[in-house]
């Protein structure tokens, strides 16, 4: 049986991943594979806290595969490399991903693929973070959408009531001997750990994420439209770290919320969060169709807006939740202990 290599990226499950699925349905045996190359998302590279969790979400998608008879391959370097490299130790006649789109990594990606298949080698990339492709929602001139409330009209225009998604497979081949890199070696651990008060409040993995739904759809979703706005109250879903490492998919939540069997009188609070996953939708459409908004206006007539002068006291004094307003310090000291903070004292 021919060998394909599967690649981890911000996809870190089994169930509901689109190339690892069909990775296994073109009859290949998948090689899992995760390449560490922060610098590749430059210049927004993940920071501290966003590699605590991940290394916890590589521990946790590397024992559900060993629990399969695999296990991940850690690689390290520059993506194409660490990846050609691969393909000549084993032997591997394809490379399978799901799409990420922040324009560092569409650039990437495109290269890589012309690159793989001038060498002979397939290339199959799939949509596993989205529930509609950034390109296939479009105005009646065929331009992308710039307001909220008529792109996810005409989005949802193309989302099902509930979408077929993969499940897990429950044997995967060992991995062939390949060197590689343990999870831990990548430095991915804060040190010191200060994260060490984020760990009671979440659970990084796939497990983790499907914990926080059952959590979310047992009893915040009964109230979610009022609920949310209030900081002191658990009135949201928190499912946005898992939904950000793609330990779930959005396709498998919006599901979830039509098979939860939740009373009609919760009719009005499903809505309302389905609308929360299309401004996450909203935000890679924008993102994809305008690559300059990470740095520059969305709206060039707030290019002119009049930012108060630095304060580098001020700013410390914010950082540490010591401005003496009570709900910023409130929510800047959830942040540092639990790392989360809630999105009214977000905004």
């Amino acid at each position: 049986m021919s060998r394909a290599i599967v690649w981890f990226r911000r996809d870190l499950r089994l169930h509901d991943n689109p190339a690892l699925a069909a990775a296994l349905a073109d009859g290949h045996e998948p090689i899992p594979v995760y390449v560490h190359a922060p610098d590749e998302e430059a210049p927004w590279a993940p920071g501290a806290a966003s590699r605590a969790w991940l290394a916890r979400s590589l521990h946790a998608l590397d024992a559900q595969l060993r629990a399969r008879g695999s296990r991940l391959l850690v690689l390290r370097g520059e993506s194409g490399a660490q990846l050609q490299a691969l393909i000549a130790a084993s032997g591997a006649v394809a490379v399978y991903w799901n799409r990420l789109y922040e324009p560092a990594c569409i650039a990437r990606d495109r290269a890589l693929t012309v690159a793989l298949r001038a060498r002979g080698v397939a290339v199959s990339s799939h949509n596993a973070a989205l529930l509609v492709e950034p390109w296939q929602v479009a105005t009646q001139k065929g331009d992308p959408y710039r307001v909220f409330t008529p792109f996810w009209r005409a989005a949802r225009l193309l989302i099902p009531a509930q979408f077929a998604v993969p499940g897990a497979p429950s044997v995967l081949p060992p991995l062939p001997v390949v060197a590689g890199h343990e999870i831990d070696a990548l430095g991915l651990s804060a040190r010191p750990q200060w994260d060490a008060g984020f760990w009671p409040h979440w659970q990084p993995g796939e497990v983790g994420a499907h914990e926080a739904l059952s959590v979310f759809l047992d009893d915040a979703v009964r109230g979610y439209k009022a609920q949310r706005d209030i900081p002191g109250r658990v009135g949201t879903s928190r499912l946005s770290p898992h939904l950000h490492f793609g330990e779930i998919s959005p396709r498998q939540i919006w599901n979830a919320l039509a098979c939860a069997g939740l009373p009609a009188h919760c009719d009005e609070h499903v809505q309302h969060y389905r609308n929360e996953l299309g401004w996450r939708e909203f935000s890679h459409h924008l993102l994809f169709h305008y690559p300059h908004t990470p740095e520059r206006n969305l709206d060039a007539r707030f290019d002119g807006f009049a930012w108060a002068a630095p304060d580098p006291a001020l700013l410390r004094a914010w950082q540490r939740g010591r401005t003496g307003v009570p709900l910023v310090d409130a929510g800047m000291r959830e942040l540092w202990h639990t790392g989360w903070m809630h999105n009214r004292v977000r905004m």
